[in-house]
């Protein structure tokens, strides 16, 4: 009798820390999917400022009361908005997020494109007075390196 109780209580131990193991994996799993606040080119697990610390606990807190990571993940995004994911999903309110860098970097192709295109020079030919003023002017070169 004293055996079998022994042997329940290490099956309670044990399913007790794999329980805990399982609750510190999502949320890892959870701050690695959420942006820093107050960094915002860090997810909270990378994080070490105080905010990301609060939303750390926040997040382990919300998954003791048994919410499910997308609960908690929306209630992030109610809270910060859908910047506030590390990855924010593709909806209408989030095209700007994705496809903004590409519009710009396409805008500044464009610009430089026709920048270039206008800074061309013509080929017109020399006009005489533009010729005598040329030749004087690498004359003047010239005799400044045999100097």
């Amino acid at each position: 009798m004293r055996f079998l109780g022994l042997m329940l209580a290490a099956l309670l131990a044990a399913s007790t820390a794999q329980a805990a193991q399982d609750l510190q994996d999502r949320e890892l799993a959870l701050a690695g999917q959420l942006r820093c606040v107050v960094c915002q080119n860090q997810t909270v697990a990378e994080s070490r400022a105080p905010m990301a610390e609060d939303m750390r606990r926040e997040i382990r807190t919300q998954l003791e009361e048994g919410r499910s990571d997308a609960e908690v993940v929306a209630f992030f995004e109610r809270r910060y908005g859908a910047f506030v994911r590390y990855n924010p999903p593709w909806k209408p309110s989030t095209w700007l997020l994705w496809c903004g860098p590409f519009v710009a970097a396409l805008g500044g192709f464009l610009l430089l494109r026709r920048t270039l295109r206008r800074g061309r020079p013509e080929n017109t030919p020399l006009t005489p007075t533009q010729r005598e003023r040329a030749r004087q002017w690498l004359d003047g070169a010239d005799n400044e390196e045999r100097s």
